[in-house]
């Protein structure tokens, strides 16, 4: 207990939890810090984005416009955002992935249920967000020459790069106007299992959406059914697919949009895990490289991303490919 931030004590005294029980909880890739509070029979979430390298105002932000249009985010209960507290609602301790774990046979009615709350996101107006721009798509896939390839010892063009992308995405953006709102990080560990300990009632809570953005409603069923951190079967994948096209009006593109999609996100993540490596030294997530690259190398299987499978071939090496960007620490 000698390691709780400073001032934790202060908040939680103006917040009306003074005589909680402090509980630590492991944090994910960010600077963030998690606690939960136990007084008598209730429980809350404390979160800690500690300035200046978190802000918490945009997960206020998002977290209030969901709430306000019916999606299940966690209730603010009280928040200090520029010191850096926000304490919620807490959803308990069924994250998705660790469910499944426990309980394969509930998979498909759980990836269900995770689609049908990303179609009654779709069917509500995109939120007051900025928009998914061609620059920011371009920004987030140059992760891969600027943090894989020198972790890999490879030597890339990456003008060329951004020019393949800026090829293949063009023709989607359009199509991503006015736009739904993308989560960003929809997947089996941001996605709560809500009822009765281990008793799952159908209920989805949503969690680490401080990213959110107006894009296309192909991209956050990307982040759930080529998950970086599960293994997603392509049979599951096509039936999720097959389902959300069930419940909502797509364009004829939206397959290849899919595609396009999936192969930018699986690049932006390969990146993202070679950076979390060599710059914070993480190395645990070096063993997802492999799943991650996988999929990205079916996406780019889509003659939507002919020019960026051309660069792939000619500045991959075959060895790299065949081992599915797997990479030693």
């Amino acid at each position: 207990m000698n390691d709780l931030p400073e001032g934790i004590r202060d908040f939680l005294g103006k917040a009306g939890w003074s005589d909680a029980v402090i509980e630590p909880i492991p944090g994910d890739a960010s600077f963030r810090r998690y606690f939960r509070l136990r007084r008598g029979d209730g429980t809350a979430m404390l979160m800690y984005a500690r300035p200046p390298e978190e802000d918490p105002r945009p997960f206020l932000h998002v977290a209030r416009w969901l709430s306000d249009h019916n999606m299940r985010a966690p209730a603010i209960l009280s928040e200090d955002a520029q010191a850096g507290w926000v304490l919620t609602e807490d959803f308990g301790n069924d994250r998705m992935r660790d469910w499944l774990d426990i309980h394969p046979q509930e998979e498909h009615r759980a990836y269900q249920d995770a689609v049908d709350a990303l179609v009654a996101l779709h069917n509500r107006p995109a939120g007051p967000f900025d928009p998914y721009s061609l620059e920011t798509y371009l920004r987030e896939v140059s992760l891969l020459p600027d943090w894989f390839c020198p972790a890999a010892g490879i030597e890339v063009d990456s003008m060329g790069f951004l020019a393949a992308w800026r090829e293949a995405l063009g023709p989607l953006l359009l199509r991503q106007q006015p736009g739904v709102t993308v989560l960003r990080d929809y997947h089996a560990e941001n996605i709560m299992l809500l009822g009765p300990e281990g008793q799952y009632s159908g209920e989805q809570g949503l969690i680490d959406f401080q990213d959110a953005l107006s894009g296309h409603p192909a991209y956050d069923l990307v982040s759930l059914l080529q998950d970086a951190r599960r293994d997603v079967s392509p049979q599951l994948e096509q039936a999720m697919l097959n389902h959300y096209r069930s419940r909502i009006d797509t364009d004829p593109d939206f397959e290849a949009d899919y595609a396009r999609l999936g192969a930018q996100r699986n690049a932006k993540i390969v990146g993202i895990f070679a950076r979390l490596w060599k710059r914070d030294g993480k190395d645990r997530y070096l063993a997802m490289i492999p799943r991650v690259w996988e999929a990205m190398e079916r996406d780019l299987e889509h003659p939507a991303l002919a020019p960026v499978a051309a660069w792939f071939d000619a500045n991959i090496p075959a060895d790299t490919r065949a081992r599915r960007g797997a990479i030693s620490a």
